[in-house]
């Protein structure tokens, strides 16, 4: 059925972001009207917004005021104090989006500690899915929730660090942090 003018196109999903320094580097947290939709570090700003495109390419995405998202700053604050200082991570609405079993990789993501670590095959095994290892994996490097969804504590069976859609350096960074964090708890 065509369209008549009354009829007015479904309106575009607005998403605001901030981006700030942080100990690793530039990072970028937006929220949708559901919650956090994505907070990635980055090589630049502009990395960092080509990147939020690119996962969001049908959404309207802006800079957020000060105050049209105080809580999207305050988590942004918070998130940046949790890398830098140990304090704990804040936990946002999230808005996942995602197969059934990528959410289900990240829900059993998000329930883990700081300062515990699991092999992907002990998260496939905690989904219930021990054989899909490769595929908890694939998950973990489709988060774009970088830190809230904490893939960056799965490691190899071997205990090596595997991947890390941010790179091995940041991995080893947030792993050692939790680490000290935990024992000086």
């Amino acid at each position: 059925m065509p369209r008549n003018q009354s009829q007015e196109a479904p309106a575009r999903e607005r998403i605001a972001y901030l981006i700030r320094k942080s100990v690793l580097g530039p990072l970028m947290m937006a929220e949708g009207a559901r919650g956090v939709c994505f907070a990635q570090f980055g090589e630049s700003p502009e990395a960092l917004y080509d990147e939020l495109s690119r996962e969001f390419p049908d959404a309207e995405l802006h800079p957020a005021s000060a105050e049209a998202s105080s809580a999207l700053g305050g988590w942004m604050t918070e998130l940046d104090a949790h890398l830098a200082l140990g304090t704990p991570c804040p936990v946002p609405p999230l808005d996942l989006r995602g197969t059934a079993f990528q959410l289900r990789v990240w829900q059993t993501l998000a329930q883990t500690r700081d300062g515990d670590v699991l092999t992907y095959s002990e998260l496939a095994e905690r989904i219930g899915a021990p054989r899909a290892v490769r595929a908890a994996a694939s998950a973990c490097a489709a988060n774009r929730i970088g830190v809230l969804i904490p893939c960056h504590r799965v490691l190899r069976t071997d205990g090596g660090l595997g991947g890390y859609r941010w790179g091995l350096e940041r991995k080893r960074a947030l792993l050692d942090a939790e680490s000290r964090h935990q024992s000086a708890a």
